[in-house]
């Protein structure tokens, strides 16, 4: 068998995207990872990688001062790769003593529900544009989806229905449920379009020229979103920072905060692991406060 690395982390991609079905984007960004702990450490062979030099490239991580999520994501493709040369019978490091770097509590960004309403309202024309950016608008509250899942949205899915599925993080497919204000937007949008693109969200003026790509689509991408976002967000005057992902934030406290359990909310957002939902339940502890002065302890004077 074969101990060279740069082999073997080959095999390793092929294998997380053929075997395990991750996301291209995923094995980009592992290789990414691994790239820069190879070059790092020096290691050709297997033989070369050792604790120390983990130990080592932890501490390089930590001092070009990522986040702690961020060396995370290294040290989870490195623990894989290093899983997958142990199923190889390769005899390495353990992948066990690689421990994840204790993440600090985001803090998530929330904007309360009339500044919600107002920005749900602020795209108030008749034209195309603004009945794009409505039904935009529309659907990131009602479902909650990421904004690359929004992007991706084929106007040809039948738009009548309550449900549609879309594909997420690591090619996972989920049901999807549509308000019926997010119904209507889309209708009256898809009504006025005049395109025959695929794709739900596009460009429209000089946008679109300056858009077009090689197969023709002029999709809108997740940074053009999150600029149309952000600008009725400052029409509706609303001071703090909101993004694509504040409006999936408040998709999931309306849930959570409506008597929705956490494995559901789990389920609309698409996470993999219940523990990133979890950075939801501290925002709905004013919420459950009012419940047990509501309802607590009404029989004792």
């Amino acid at each position: 068998m074969s101990e060279n690395l740069r082999t073997l982390k080959q095999e390793f991609l092929e294998y997380i995207e053929i075997e395990k079905g991750r996301a291209l984007k995923t094995v980009e960004n592992y290789n990414r990872y691994l790239v820069r702990f190879l070059s790092f450490s020096k290691a050709v062979s297997v033989r070369d990688i050792t604790e120390e030099d983990i130990r080592r490239f932890r501490l390089e991580l930590n001092r070009a001062h990522l986040n702690r999520r961020t060396q995370n994501y290294y040290l989870i493709a490195l623990r894989q790769f290093l899983k997958y040369l142990v199923k190889r019978k390769y005899e390495v490091v353990s992948p066990d003593t690689i421990e994840l770097a204790k993440e600090i509590q985001r803090d998530i960004s929330l904007i309360s529900p009339i500044e919600l309403g107002r920005l749900l309202d602020a795209p108030d024309g008749a034209d195309v544009k603004s009945l794009r950016d409505r039904a935009m608008l529309e659907m990131l509250f009602s479902t909650g989806l990421r904004v690359s899942e929004l992007c991706s949205l084929s106007r040809y899915l039948d738009w009548s229905r309550d449900e549609i599925s879309v594909r997420g993080k690591g090619g996972k497919i989920r049901p999807v449920f549509i308000s019926p204000g997010a119904k209507r937007a889309i209708q009256a949008y898809l009504k006025k379009r005049t395109d025959t693109d695929d794709a739900l969200f596009v460009y429209f003026g000089h946008g679109a020229k300056r858009a077009k790509g090689d197969d023709g689509s002029v999709r809108l991408s997740p940074r053009s979103v999150e600029r149309i976002v952000k600008r009725y967000a400052v029409k509706a005057g609303i001071d703090t920072r909101v993004t694509p992902h504040t409006l999936r934030h408040s998709f999931a406290t309306d849930l959570l905060q409506n008597g929705a359990d956490l494995r559901s909310v789990q389920a609309l957002l698409g996470h993999a692991n219940i523990a990133t939902t979890q950075v939801y339940t501290h925002v709905t502890d004013k919420h459950l406060k009012d419940i047990h002065k509501a309802f607590h302890g009404k029989g004792r004077k």
